[in-house]
């Protein structure tokens, strides 16, 4: 797309138009990434062995952890240079860029040696037991020791991109790794490696196929460079000034904070029923995996919106600015309304797609999709103010309101949602343990919207 294309994407394509633009390629990524972890779920589920799907279960959370830190440096650069560009300040844009990469490989770097350290007690933290620690530790050293730099500077990379106007280029990227994870895991987990060892199997076919991603994902970075304002040059990074370091940490701190967050909150959902036992660890891990197709649509309409939200807002296009997060709201709750109808009449179909009860342990196998079909039938419920959370958040970030976004995603997730985990648990067992999620999403939903009126009332926008 040249230039005058992407003027013309930000300024007066109509706003349907505009949203489909950036947000299509985007969901379309979102989507290829959710299936590749999820096929990780569904091939090792074909054992037929829970402690395997649990083990998952835990490392994944580990995993997940590194798109705080992507968000950090990708949404947090990404959205100042969004509204860099919208004020026609494309050498401080370039700057930001620079900087946001090479932060991105620090922290990336540091935390693999931080897993790497202290590995164990992680995992014994998480909820792993003496049947699930030997696996969870084959998938982590593999995917976030000795993998982590690729999957931070890949999605980092993405949003980047994406906040040019590169939209379908950062999701050819990450989708391209997603389909190639998918075609190398039935090869290392069946073919390759000996029964036994899918986990491993798996760990190694998600390695691959994020390096590839990355890969190609610096090569589309380098090549539009060359006409777009983006830059991997030390001395750009080296320039960037004290005011764009603060806006850049004001809305990337609270959008890692955002993500980390809600990770901490499943390690202590995780925590919470491995007390009730492995089978519902894995029944819970299942409905995290299929609840995320929803979710996923969400975040990529929300992250398609951001940069054209940021760019109108920084350009004074205000009227623009709020017809889109009107239309994006809208399509948004239409998603999650199908997607709450048609988890409560398939949920049971859904889940069993995630374990199979014709290899081992029948018993346990049967019991395990049970759980899980239940918990997926309340925890679709809180699909409505999950995605108010997301869509309002977003907008915060990209007009750099970092302060209420960071105040809303403390408050949904350490104020309300955990506390409620703990004293429904103690209430009504794991069945209150999983109705948690609709009370803590619903009064985080309820504090975004405030937030963002008040906002609004304050900046006349």
């Amino acid at each position: 797309m040249r230039s005058v294309s992407k003027k013309e994407l930000f300024e007066s394509m109509s706003v349907p138009k505009a949203i489909a633009a950036m947000a299509i390629p985007t969901i379309i990524s979102q989507l290829i990434n959710l299936i590749y972890n999820t096929v990780d779920t569904i091939f090792i589920g074909q054992t037929g062995d829970p402690a395997k799907t649990a083990a998952v279960t835990v490392a994944f959370t580990i995993f997940m952890m590194t798109v705080a830190f992507s968000n950090l440096f990708g949404i947090g650069g990404g959205s100042l240079i969004a509204r860099l560009i919208g004020a026609k300040r494309e050498d401080d844009a370039r700057k930001v860029s620079a900087f946001s990469f090479y932060c991105a490989i620090g922290v990336a770097l540091l935390y693999s040696l931080l897993i790497g350290v202290f590995l164990d007690p992680i995992l014994r933290l998480l909820g792993a037991s003496d049947a699930t620690i030997g696996y969870a530790r084959q998938y982590v050293l593999v995917v976030v020791v000795a993998g982590n730099l690729p999957v931070i500077l890949s999605q980092t990379l993405a949003h980047l991109l994406r906040n040019t106007g590169h939209s379908r280029q950062a999701s050819v990227g990450l989708s391209g790794g997603g389909i190639l994870n998918m075609l190398l895991d039935p090869l290392f987990m069946f073919v390759l490696l000996p029964a036994g060892m899918e986990v491993l199997g798996a760990a190694i076919a998600t390695l691959l196929s994020n390096l590839a991603a990355c890969i190609y994902l610096l090569l589309t970075y380098r090549r539009v460079s060359r006409s777009a304002p983006l830059s991997f040059r030390p001395r750009d990074a080296k320039a960037i000034g004290k005011p764009e370091i603060k806006s850049l940490f004001s809305v990337g701190v609270p959008s890692a904070a955002l993500t980390a967050l809600f990770d901490v909150a499943n390690i202590f959902l995780i925590s919470l029923m491995s007390a009730h036992g492995d089978l519902e660890v894995a029944a819970i891990g299942i409905v995290m995996k299929a609840e995320r197709l929803p979710n996923a649509i969400n975040i990529g309409l929300c992250q398609g919106m951001l940069p054209i939200v940021a760019y109108n807002y920084s350009s004074g296009n205000h009227e623009r600015m709020h017809r889109v997060i009107r239309s994006v709201r809208v399509y948004g709750l239409i998603i999650a309304a199908l997607s709450l109808v048609l988890f409560e009449i398939f949920a049971a179909p859904v889940v069993r797609l995630f374990l199979s009860t014709t290899a081992a342990a029948y018993d346990d196998a049967v019991a395990t999709i049970g759980y899980a079909a239940l918990f997926l039938q309340i925890r679709c419920i809180a699909s409505i103010p999950q995605f108010l959370n997301y869509h309002t958040s977003f907008c915060m970030q990209a007009v750099g309101n970092g302060r209420d976004t960071l105040i809303h995603s403390f408050c949904r997730e350490l104020v309300f949602y955990i506390p409620f985990m703990y004293l429904l648990d103690a209430l009504f067992g794991k069945v209150g343990l999983v109705c948690a999620l609709i009370a803590g999403e619903s009064c985080g939903a309820i504090l975004a919207l405030i937030l963002f009126a008040r906002w609004k009332r304050r900046t006349k926008t």
